[in-house]
């Protein structure tokens, strides 16, 4: 565990580790919950899909392509919950594969056909 004040900063990094130096990382998906194996029935979405929900998330600059750094507000969900636990969702991709899903960035909601 790792104890901090509501509010409070927390700087995060996800690093892939491959001899394959042509590979980069991109945060997808981060979401919280008070229930380590339930993150479905009450969670909060700081990043879904590559678009920031919550607007205490930024993501920093890293020299390498293969780490990934993001921070948010430390927060709870309510005083019966007195931890919050955090799951992530990460992409490897070829480095300059701008067809990749590391370059869309934020990528919406699906369309889906209506058909007839």
């Amino acid at each position: 565990p790792y104890y901090v004040d509501t509010n409070q900063s927390l700087f995060l990094q996800a690093s892939l580790h491959s001899s394959d130096q042509n590979l980069m990382v991109f945060v997808d998906t981060c979401v919280t919950s008070p229930d380590p194996s339930d993150f479905r029935t009450v969670n909060y979405e700081l990043i879904t899909r590559g678009c920031i929900k919550d607007p205490t998330y930024s993501s920093y600059y890293s020299p390498r392509g293969s780490v990934a750094r993001f921070a948010f507000k430390a927060f709870s969900f309510v005083q019966r919950h007195p931890s919050v636990y955090l799951k992530c969702e990460l992409v490897v991709c070829r480095y300059l594969d701008f067809s990749s899903r590391c370059y869309q960035g934020c990528a919406g909601r699906f369309k889906r056909n209506t058909g007839s």
